[in-house]
Formats: C-alpha cells, structure tokens, sequence
C-alpha cells in the first residue's frame, strides 16, 4: 500500500510539472508592435494576441498560418529556463493538443522560439501553447531551422538593433495530418526584417518525407520575399524603402560571442540557444 501511494504522489507530481495558469489573448490592436508595419492579410484565420507574439491560427489546419512579432537586443538575451510546458490553448475550442503529436515522430515545432521568448517566465511558458506549434521532423527543427533562430538572435544583439520576424508553414489539402485533425505543412518560412535599416531577408524550407538533413548553409534556401507570399498565402507588409538582401549579404553573426554574451547576463550554464 505504501508503495503505491508514493507511485501515485510521482504521477500527481509528473502531471502537474508543467501546470500554469493561461492568461486570455489581448486585443489585436494590442499587438501593433509585432506588426508594425501592419497585420498580414489572408483569410480564415483567427487573431491571437499574446505578450510577445500574433498568431493568425488557423482552426481548420489547427496550426498558425502565420506568427509576427518583434526581437529586441536585451529580449535576444532572456535568462528564464526552457520549461517545456506545452499547453492546449484554452481561448481555441476544439484545438491542437499535445497528444496530436504523441507516438507520430514529429517534433512540437515553436514558430515563435522558445529562445526569443525566454525574457519573463509568464511569456516563456506561452511560448509553449499549441497555438504557437506546428509539426516538424526533428531533422529539422532540431538542424537548420534551429540555426536560424539562434543567428536571428545573434543579429539583434550584436548589431543592437531591434528585428521583425514572420514565421509560419506552407500547407494545402494534400498535406497529411496527425491527431486529430493537425496537418503538417510541406514547407516552414521566416522572414526577418532589420527595424532600424530597412533590410528584409527571407528563408523557406522543404518539409516533405523523408525529411533529409538540411545541412546548416542558410544561403541555399534563401527565397525571393514575394515568391514566400504567394507559396504560404499571406501578404506581409514591409517599411517603406525596405531593401532586400541579396542571398550571402546577409548579416554576421559569432555564435561564440553571442553564447558567450548570454552566459555573462544569465550565467555560466546558459546556451545561446
């Protein structure tokens, strides 16, 4: 009998790890700063506005058609611990839970990185509501796709200056699905816009099995703006003068310095990523 009251006392324990209390979206107005430039337009999707990010959710897809929000230098630095706290969206009935991805071997893919989000705890664990996921091959997010959030990250902060970063998939009736109902895009996309120069780059990916590593040349899948817009269905909108980056031009980054700069605010056990 003892034996299994403290069974069920480390199970009460393991479920409730991960419990926080979801705070209602914000207004959309509410999320001008991560679209400063003026929301993306498509259609069928439902605005989510959260602290630090917009999500345009799909509810049919039961994914994010499109997440927006902006990267300052000391939020490229945040200090609050990877929780892993994916969480059902409780503001979408009928959702993406975590147990759609259960058992399928995709990864709970952040559009908006757990990384750029790590800045307050309350904002961290939002980073892990379903509502900010979409399927991906672990080749992936856990290669390239991890790569270029780390460098968009290093770009804020070794350049001091703030960028505007859209995400989202690539995906149409064809596409298979996972759980109930999920569907797991063909492709990823993220375009990154420098606040302060104007320069906008753009990357988009393959997402189609076998899902073969991408390898970590980021110039290879750089991809004209506007062919990203047609591809993923979303016009985005850009600062006036707005200059696109030639692939190669794009900016520099030391990941030993920027691991370095994070260990120095957070702490020897810190990770750039």
């Amino acid at each position: 009998m003892k034996h299994l009251l403290i069974a069920l006392m480390l199970a009460t324990v393991g479920a409730c790890s991960h419990a926080w209390t979801q705070r209602a979206p914000n207004p959309p107005q509410a999320c001008q700063v991560h679209a400063p430039y003026g929301f993306p337009q498509t259609v069928g999707i439902i605005p989510i506005c959260r602290q630090a990010y917009l999500v345009g959710y799909d509810a049919a897809a039961k994914l994010p058609r499109y997440v927006s929000y902006e990267l300052t230098p000391p939020n490229a630095l945040g200090c609050v611990a990877r929780t892993n706290a994916f969480a059902t969206d409780q503001s979408v009935p009928g959702g993406a839970t975590p147990d759609d991805y259960a058992g399928t071997g995709y990864d709970k893919g952040h559009m908006s990185p757990d990384g750029d989000l790590s800045w307050d705890p309350q904002v961290e664990y939002e980073s892990f509501l379903m509502t900010n996921m979409s399927p991906q091959a672990g080749s992936l997010n856990r290669g390239i796709w991890k790569l270029l959030e780390t460098s968009v990250r290093g770009w804020a902060v070794q350049r001091n200056q703030s960028y505007t970063v859209y995400v989202g998939g690539v995906y149409d009736a064809n596409d298979p699905k996972i759980g109930k109902g999920v569907v797991v895009p063909h492709g990823f996309y993220k375009i990154v816009i420098n606040n302060q120069t104007k320069e906008i780059a753009g990357w988009a990916f393959p997402h189609t099995a076998p899902y073969p590593n991408l390898g970590n040349d980021l110039t290879r899948f750089r991809l004209p703006i506007a062919q990203i817009e047609t591809t993923a269905g979303v016009k985005y909108a850009f600062p006036a003068g707005a200059v696109e980056l030639q692939p190669g031009k794009e900016w520099p980054v030391d990941f030993g310095k920027l691991t370095n700069a994070k260990r120095a605010k957070c702490g020897a056990n810190a990770s750039a990523d």
